[in-house]
């Protein structure tokens, strides 16, 4: 039998190779099909850069909902000629660059062999590849939380806690790491003398409070830069705006339906043509009230709890995985946001062991077989016209859920 060995310098060539050749195809296909490829929001992306180019504020652009920062770190694409697909390739190189960093953050005693199988997880990922080469920004953020996380383990606690900060800066979810990185770090550290006597505050090391101290201050110096430039529209648009954030279209979350009711309330209130679309559009105006306090119970209070001091990176895969399961608003972009933990969690995991394989192989058909219902339903109501919502839609986005839950517990068992 042969056995196929794979060096991380051909891993990384290769995840470069498809990286190029996704781009080139997307090129291809945008010249020459009626589908796109690039996503639709890389145009967003331009045209806020363009506007910025101009002295202009980016939310001059319709749907940019994101802090003026990525607007600026694209503003060469506004330069014209090839220089408009700089933002890709930005993106391509901080997509290698994260799979750079989380080979260099999973734990050393691994083997040639299971390393390479665990970057491929990243490296390799048709949907890794595919987000960045579309245009997406997930993998800028990918690659400053880890960043954050590598010289967490490295104990270069105030570089990660700069990175961190910055990580927040361009989206809020990565605050719930702040806990995780906190209860990691309760036995390291001196007690400060002034605090020591009194029962909570004693808990705060000096280390715990630098770390925190200036995670606060590289995120609010980012926040009163970018305040300083454009107001009020900043704030509404970079984070208000995902607080109370309505979108029932390509949405997995147990919430959807509740969404699609929230944004036909007036008028469901008013013709009531069934009881349970009558129910659902009477609660569904308070979804926004309710939605985070179990999602951020849950992936920023429960998990840390329970698992950040037996195993950082394990504790920050599972509470990702809880934070998209239980958002509002989940799509398959979203899965970027814990796949990046994914093999540091398969490092230590008793899941790939060979009692626990076929268990692992389950989950994932399971976890697959949830969306494909999903899918269905959508495939019926966006191309076929069906009323699937209240019927197909609802049972399907719950069972998504439980499926996800479901996950959750195996993951935590198994860490």
């Amino acid at each position: 039998m042969i056995k196929l060995t794979v060096s991380y310098s051909q891993l990384l060539a290769l995840s470069i190779l498809l990286r190029v050749g996704f781009f080139l195809f997307g090129l291809y296909q945008d010249a020459n099909m009626p589908v796109k490829y690039t996503d639709i929001d890389y145009l967003v992306f331009s045209d806020a850069a363009r506007y910025v180019s101009q002295g202009l504020s980016p939310y001059n652009r319709e749907t940019y909902r994101y802090t003026p920062l990525l607007a600026w770190i694209l503003i060469p694409t506004a330069w014209g000629g090839l220089y408009v697909h700089f933002g890709k390739i930005l993106f391509m190189i901080c997509d290698v660059l994260t799979g750079i960093l989380i080979s260099k953050s999973l734990p050393a005693l691994i083997n040639e062999t299971r390393r390479a199988f665990l970057l491929a997880l990243w490296l390799l990922n048709p949907m890794v590849i595919t987000i960045s080469t579309r245009g997406s920004s997930e993998s800028l953020l990918t690659c400053f939380i880890m960043l954050s996380v590598y010289y967490f383990l490295r104990n270069h606690y105030k570089l990660s806690a700069f990175w961190l900060g910055l990580s927040i800066h361009l989206k809020i979810y990565p605050i719930i790491y702040i806990p995780t990185f906190l209860y990691y770090l309760t036995a390291h550290g001196r007690p400060i003398e002034l605090l020591a006597r009194f029962p909570i505050a004693n808990w705060f090391t000096v280390t715990k409070l630098t770390y925190l101290l200036v995670t606060i201050a590289s995120f609010s110096a980012c926040n009163v830069l970018m305040y300083h430039y454009y107001g009020f529209e900043f704030l509404e648009h970079s984070y208000l705006y995902h607080l109370t954030r309505i979108d029932h279209r390509h949405n997995f979350s147990v919430y959807n339906v509740m969404i699609y009711y929230a944004s036909a309330r007036p008028y469901l209130l008013n013709v009531r043509e069934t009881i349970l679309g009558t129910f659902l559009a009477r609660i569904a105006g308070q979804i926004e009230h309710f939605a985070f306090w179990p999602q951020l119970l849950v992936s920023a209070g429960i998990v840390p709890l329970i698992l950040a001091q037996k195993h950082l990176t394990a504790c920050l895969f599972i509470q990702t995985f809880a934070f998209v399961a239980f958002n509002k608003v989940v799509t398959s972009q979203y899965f970027i946001w814990f796949t990046i933990f994914l093999p540091h969690y398969f490092a230590t995991s008793s899941l790939l062991s060979n009692e626990k394989k076929f268990r692992g192989v389950m989950m994932l058909i399971l976890w697959v077989a949830s969306q494909v219902v999903w899918l269905f339903y959508a495939y019926r109501l966006e191309f076929l016209g069906e009323s699937t919502f209240a019927s197909g839609l609802l049972a399907s986005s719950l069972m998504f859920f439980i499926m996800n839950c479901y996950l959750l517990k195996q993951f935590i068992e198994l860490a």
